[in-house]
């Protein structure tokens, strides 16, 4: 397979609410009760969860952040950078990729709270990831970035806020 859509078809993905393609690939047969988690929880959550996602150079990830950890890895395409914005540092970029002598990494982690989103910047072309939650992903923990909001908290970034959040 060479080409996002390939895979797009072969994996069946579908669109993901913060851009890009996605599915959910792995869900835990066992939760955790919600008097086991941290007050952050609204509920119990399963042990863990893990997606396939795909990314073209076209589109991007916007800023969301959820309230787990989240574990991004590296499978297939050209580099994926993963934008941080940590609320006790400020910005940082990670890169994903097949080379680690340029920098690139098959592993890269967005801490429970950190806002993060995703860019491809070679053009015309995707990175295929997966990514695994835990505990486990539930759309009540995910909250997609407000530009006006993360502008006054992070002023510093406003052209790539402006890139990463939608109006």
């Amino acid at each position: 397979m060479t080409t996002a859509d390939d895979y797009i078809r072969a994996l069946k993905l579908q669109p993901h609410p913060e851009g890009g393609w996605y599915r959910e690939s792995y869900r835990s047969a066992e939760s955790i009760p919600q008097d086991a988690l941290p007050e952050r929880f609204p509920g119990p959550r399963r042990f863990a969860t893990a997606i396939y996602f795909l990314l073209t150079s076209d589109s991007c990830s916007a800023l969301h952040r959820i309230k787990s950890d989240e574990l991004w890895h590296f499978h297939a395409g050209s580099a994926l950078t993963l934008h941080l914005f940590d609320p006790d540092a400020d910005y940082r970029a990670l890169l994903l990729g097949p080379d680690p002598r340029s920098g690139e990494s098959f592993q890269a982690l967005a801490p429970a709270g950190c806002w993060f989103g995703a860019t491809v910047e070679q053009p015309e072309s995707f990175a295929l990831v997966g990514c695994t939650v835990a505990p486990g992903f539930d759309f009540a923990d995910f909250e997609l970035g407000e530009r006006a909001a993360l502008l006054r908290e992070y002023p510093s970034q406003r052209r790539l806020i402006e890139r990463l959040t939608r109006g």
